[in-house]
């Protein structure tokens, strides 16, 4: 798939194509669009080229979050654009207090895990953006991460030396029968099994379709997601209910 989609962005610019005939149908006043990354969705030079073409000149709004606050930002714009500004004020304070509920809980935890958020498998890719933040407000360390820049493909030595204690396969746009299926190609990798993670059975998958890779409001439910992992001791709960939770599931 990493292959397919580096040929598909150097020979196309692009990996999506939108529904001309049904936008013009639809007559929006707003579109909301990202710079974010075109590998996760429209380009935002597609759609603003598009826009300019559409009966009534539509509104473009650009999100691009790299930050819980940005997130938080986004929302707020959002409500604003859509004139509805204090649903938005409403929603940012009760998404704020569920982030300070779990900063206060991990406040006083001394041992903080070294967790290795992966976006990607084969290639491996660290977490960027909001990732690293995540982790942290929950209470563990990402060794390998970009706080609040984008991800990138790392080498395998670089995970193995990090030795990260817990493993947290967001993959990318993927649910769980996915990631299930690229842990399989994780475990096959060299000196998996040396890795502390491995050796300790604390290696997850999460919904990252539905929670970690959205910049939406259920990006605090990530956060409670990873506070449970992490330390399921101080967040009972937020620990995953079983092999039927179609949130998170352990592996390791």
């Amino acid at each position: 798939m990493d292959e397919w989609v580096r040929s598909a962005l150097r020979e196309n610019g692009a990996i999506y194509t939108i529904d001309e005939p049904l936008l013009r149908q639809l007559r929006p006043d707003l579109i909301l669009t990202q710079k974010l990354c075109d590998v996760c969705a429209v380009g935002y030079d597609t759609v603003a080229r598009l826009a300019e073409t559409l009966p009534g000149s539509p509104k473009v709004v650009n999100l691009d979050p790299s930050s819980l606050a940005e997130i938080f930002g986004d929302i707020q714009r959002v409500a604003e654009v859509c004139d509805v500004p204090d649903r938005g004020r409403k929603v940012i304070a009760k998404l704020s207090e569920r982030v300070e509920n779990v900063r206060a809980r991990t406040a006083k935890i001394v041992r903080r895990p070294r967790c290795f958020l992966m976006e990607w498998v084969d290639p491996p890719f660290c977490a960027g953006h909001w990732g690293p933040e995540l982790v942290e407000i929950a209470g563990g360390i990402d060794p390998l991460g970009r706080k609040h820049r984008p991800s990138v493909e790392i080498s395998w030595r670089a995970v193995l030396d990090a030795a990260p204690e817990v493993i947290v396969l967001a993959l990318c746009g993927y649910e769980l029968d996915c990631a299930q299926r690229d842990y399989q190609l994780l475990r096959a990798f060299p000196e998996f099994a040396t890795l502390p993670a491995a050796q300790r059975g604390q290696i997850y998958l999460v919904n990252a379709s539905a929670y970690f890779s959205r910049p939406g409001p259920r990006i605090v439910d990530s956060l409670e997601i990873l506070a449970g992992i992490l330390h399921p001791e101080v967040f009972p709960d937020f620990v995953s209910s079983g092999p039927d939770d179609s949130r998170v599931v352990r592996v390791g």
